[in-house]
Order: C-alpha cells, then structure tokens, then sequence
C-alpha cells in the first residue's frame, strides 16, 4: 500500500480534502449573484490610486468588490467548516493511516 504518500485531510495545500470532502471553493461568482438580484449601496474605502487605475481599465469595481467580498466569504466558511470538523478529518486520516484507503485494492494504478 502506498500509505506514506497520502497527505492529510487537514493539509488543503494537497487538494485532497477538497476532493474528498466536496469543499473546494469556486470563486467564479455563482448564478445566485446574477444582475437581477436585488443590490444594496455600500460606502467602500479604497486605495485612490487602486481605484484610478480599475477605472482607466474599465473594470465594473461594484462587481469586482462583490467578487472578493464572495470569495472571502466563501474562504471564511471553509475555515469554519475545516475548524468545526478537524476532529472527524484527524479520525478519519488516523483511520486511512491504519487501514489505507477503502477503495485502494481497485485502483487500477
């Protein structure tokens, strides 16, 4: 078995926690953020000279602000959900370490 090469479930740096465990963080803005949704006027500090040149690039800076406020959502709840569930991902790779993992002996590979 090639238990030595599986990275652990809590090291998102591998990948394989967000391929095992569905949570891997799409940060393209998802259809629910679509212009027809309704908005709401928010007062933003941002570096002048940042904001001159989205301007001078025609970038829409209400969406890209809306992309990074997504995006951090997003990686906020993924930090929660990794914290809420630490102890089941050390139990399951305490289990994978042992046992290797459930499917291995099919892998064609």
């Amino acid at each position: 078995m090639r238990r030595n090469c599986i990275p652990s479930l809590l090291d998102c740096n591998s990948g394989l926690c967000a391929h095992l465990m569905r949570t891997s963080v799409d940060f393209t803005m998802p259809a629910s953020f679509s212009a027809n949704r309704s908005r709401r006027p928010a007062n933003l500090s941002i570096d002048a000279d940042l904001m001159a040149e989205a301007k001078a690039l025609d970038i829409n800076v209400s969406r890209a602000a809306e992309t990074g406020i997504a995006r951090a959502v997003a990686e906020e709840k993924g930090r929660r959900w990794k914290a809420e569930n630490a102890e089941a991902l050390r139990g399951w790779n305490e289990w994978v370490r042992k046992n290797g993992l459930p499917l291995e002996p099919h892998w064609p590979f």
